[in-house]
C-alpha cells in the first residue's frame, strides 16, 4: 500500500490534473520496485503482469478510485490522499540477499526523483530564455514538485511506506518495531508530513530546477 498526500487548494481543474499526474507518477513509482527485483533476479512482477506502465494494472478500487476522487473533490478537504496496488516480489528470489529488498524499495522513490531531476533541466534551460510558455513552465513544475513530494512521503520510516523498509533492512530492530504500529503508522506519517515535508520539498525542488516553488506556481 503507498499512501499519497499533496497539500493544496483546489478547483475542479487542478484536482483533475493533480489527479492525473499522481496516479501517472506512483505507476512509475511501482513499475521502477518491479524492474528493480527483475533486475536483481526475481521476476515475480512479471508474472503477476504488473511490470508494465499500463495504470489499470496498478489501480486499487478504493485507494485509485474512490478515496482520491473523493478528497480532491469535496469542498473543504484541500489534500489528496491514496495508493496504488503494491508491485509483489519475493525477497528470497533476490540475488543480492543483504541489500536486495532495500534497493527494491528505494527504487519507487527514486523513479519519481528521476522525473523531477529531468523536468528540472527542462526548466533551467527553458525558463531563462523563454522557450515555452509560463503555463507550460507551470505545468512542467507542478508535475516536477509532485513527484518530489511522493519521493519524500514514500521514504518516511514508518509503515507501509518504502522508508520503512529501507530502516528494516539498515536497522532490523527498528524496523520490527514500527511494523507493529499498524495503521497508526500511516496516522504518523500524515502527520510528519503536513508539517514538515513541504519545506524539504521545497528546499530539493530549488536544488533541483533553480527556482523557487512559489515563483512559478
Amino acid at each position: 500500500m503507498k499512501p499519497r498526500c499533496y497539500n493544496a487548494p483546489m478547483d475542479f481543474y487542478t484536482g483533475a490534473f493533480l489527479y492525473i499526474v499522481i496516479v501517472l507518477s506512483a505507476v512509475f513509482h511501482e513499475y521502477a520496485h518491479g524492474l528493480a527485483a527483475e533486475q536483481l533476479g526475481d521476476d515475480t512482477a512479471r508474472q503477476a503482469g504488473r511490470l508494465t506502465l499500463n495504470p489499470f494494472a496498478h489501480l486499487d478500487l478504493v485507494g485509485t478510485v474512490l478515496l482520491p476522487l473523493l478528497f480532491i473533490f469535496t469542498p473543504g478537504f484541500g489534500f489528496f490522499i491514496g495508493w496504488a496496488k503494491p508491485v509483489p516480489y519475493n525477497p528470497y528470489n533476490l540475488r543480492d540477499k543483504k541489500y536486495g529488498s532495500l534497493k527494491v524499495a528505494l527504487a519507487g522513490p527514486a523513479s519519481n526523483i528521476i522525473i523531477a531531476i529531468v523536468l528540472g533541466v527542462i526548466i533551467r534551460i527553458a525558463m531563462p530564455f523563454s522557450l515555452v510558455s509560463p503555463l507550460a513552465i507551470q505545468l512542467i513544475a507542478f508535475v516536477a514538485y509532485i513527484n518530489i513530494v511522493l519521493a519524500i512521503f514514500n521514504l518516511i520510516p514508518v509503515p507501509p511506506l518504502d522508508g520503512s523498509k529501507v530502516l528494516f533492512d539498515l536497522v532490523p530492530s527498528a524496523g520490527r518495531t514500527l511494523g507493529r504500529l499498524g495503521f497508526i503508522g500511516i496516522a504518523l506519517a500524515l502527520i510528519i508530513a503536513f508539517y514538515v515535508l513541504a519545506p524539504i520539498a521545497q528546499i530539493v525542488f530549488y536544488i533541483i530546477t533553480g527556482a523557487h516553488v512559489g515563483a512559478i506556481l
